[in-house]
């Protein structure tokens, strides 16, 4: 068997895979072109490779990502169009936000659509992606000014199937503090509960028997931990006491239970949970992590307005902005650290992969602002190092994190920070529900396997 690994775009999370997979599956063969330009490898990479794939009667499977135009590759190419194509959607053009003074181009998205019409399998990396996508695809062709297709959605429906993001979870157990070992989990993972992906792929379909995209989430409640109420009253999450209680009750704790709670470390007054004494870093201020790329479609502005709003009430945190820039940074970026320079730890990309780990094992929180997320690599590696996180009640997060780790509004996120901010050691004791292990090569290898391999690979 001869699989072709095909990527326009090889950067990030699309060069991880196709690297994944060409150490995992044997038989692969790699084409690929920088991560560079991505407007001009969408309009121009199947010329680039029509030329640079040899020409071979071994090839048995095309693999490559929604960034090739897959349509124009096999017109180009006849020889490949007998092969199985598969198509790997990292993100979808559909549904990916634009900036209020664009316009959408019509063509990234019509692409990817005619991409989806000659693949034999179209995957996704989450059941948001794939659902955002079909659901967009009527409304986008109402664009053409006449004569349009309809009901494409059905014709590309049956192909599809959602395959996560396979991640390969680094050992941190030496760079993790005291407090994070001892919350972290132990026993049988819940990684066994999700069969339904390992070994085959099931796609998410309409109907009764439609299978569930899988919920790699342990919801049960934690021994040694605060209960679920008295958690969500100091954070000051929804419960029935409403709102208004909840702000008095946190007024109440901050002016009677601990006066001197804001100082921080140099403080050494913060409020402690039972058996929290003597764990290092319990007195230290709540140490924040943004770990996102430094692009508008992350949503910087939610960030800086939020933590500005802590900064001015008082609050004691640390911060750690972290992420890649590219040409154009947001110029918000330039004035928040000027005026959140006394509150800054770590600033900027970190090329080593060592000193962003050690940065996401010494933070407390990590926050996503996205105003678009397909899969969201960064906040399950932080969880991965023992991060609570916070995200928005939209997009992907839903269907991986539980309720408790989502915010609905600007505010909600702010209130969550503020709770945070005065009592540090409930987001340090808190054992995160997430089982990232659901969402590791390990885990998932199997279903890719299967995904590249034939009929005749199965006698």
């Amino acid at each position: 068997m001869s699989v072709l690994l095909v990527e326009a775009f090889y950067g990030g999370s699309h060069k991880q895979l196709i690297d994944l997979l060409k150490e995992n599956v044997v038989g692969c063969r790699v084409y690929t072109l920088p991560a560079k330009k991505w407007h001009w490898r969408a309009r121009t990479a199947a010329l680039h490779f029509m030329q640079a794939i040899p020409a071979s009667s071994s090839y048995r499977v095309l693999f490559s990502s929604s960034v090739l135009n897959l349509c124009e590759l096999v017109a180009l190419r006849p020889d490949l169009a007998s092969l199985k194509k598969i198509l790997y959607f990292h993100e979808n053009q559909l549904a990916y936000p634009v900036r209020k003074d664009q316009e959408r181009d019509f063509q990234y998205g019509y692409n990817q659509i005619l991409s989806c019409l000659v693949a034999d399998v179209v995957v996704f990396n989450s059941c948001f992606n794939m659902e955002s996508f079909l659901s967009s695809i009527s409304s986008f062709m109402k664009k053409m000014p006449d004569h349009r297709p309809k009901d494409l959605d059905k014709l590309i429906r049956p192909k599809c199937l959602v395959l996560h993001f396979p991640l390969q979870f680094p050992d941190v157990i030496r760079l993790l503090p005291k407090h994070k070992l001892l919350c972290r989990p132990t026993g049988v993972s819940c990684v066994d509960d999700i069969s339904a992906l390992q070994g085959q792929q099931q796609p998410c379909v309409d109907g009764p028997q439609a299978p569930r995209p899988e919920e790699p989430i342990s919801r049960g409640k934690d021994k040694g931990t605060l209960s679920d109420s008295a958690t969500a009253g100091a954070l000051g999450l929804n419960t029935e006491a409403g709102s208004d209680t909840l702000d008095q009750e946190e007024d109440q704790r901050q002016s009677t239970a601990n006066p001197g709670e804001n100082q921080g470390a140099e403080g050494g007054n913060d409020v402690m949970v039972e058996g929290s004494e003597g764990v290092d870093g319990q007195s230290k201020p709540l140490h924040i992590v943004w770990p996102h790329r430094w692009e508008h479609d992350k949503n910087p502005e939610l960030l800086f307005t939020t933590l500005l709003k802590l900064k001015e009430r008082d609050l004691n945190f640390q911060l750690s902005v972290l992420g890649e820039t590219f040409t154009d940074v947001p110029e918000i970026f330039a004035e928040a650290r000027g005026q959140l320079e006394a509150h800054i730890l770590h600033w900027g990309f970190l090329p080593s992969k060592d000193d962003y780990l050690r940065v996401l094992c010494e933070a407390d929180v990590v926050i996503s602002t996205a105003k678009h997320e397909f899969f969201g690599v960064a906040m399950l590696e932080a969880v991965h190092c023992g991060c609570y996180p916070l995200c928005p009640k939209s997009l992907v997060y839903p269907e991986i994190f539980p309720a408790e780790y989502l915010y609905s509004t600007p505010e909600q996120l702010c209130k969550r920070l503020q709770g945070l901010c005065r009592r540090p050691d409930l987001a340090r004791k808190h054992h995160i529900k997430v089982d990232t292990t659901a969402y590791s090569w390990a885990a998932l290898k199997e279903g890719f396997k299967s995904l590249l391999a034939t009929q005749a690979d199965h006698p």
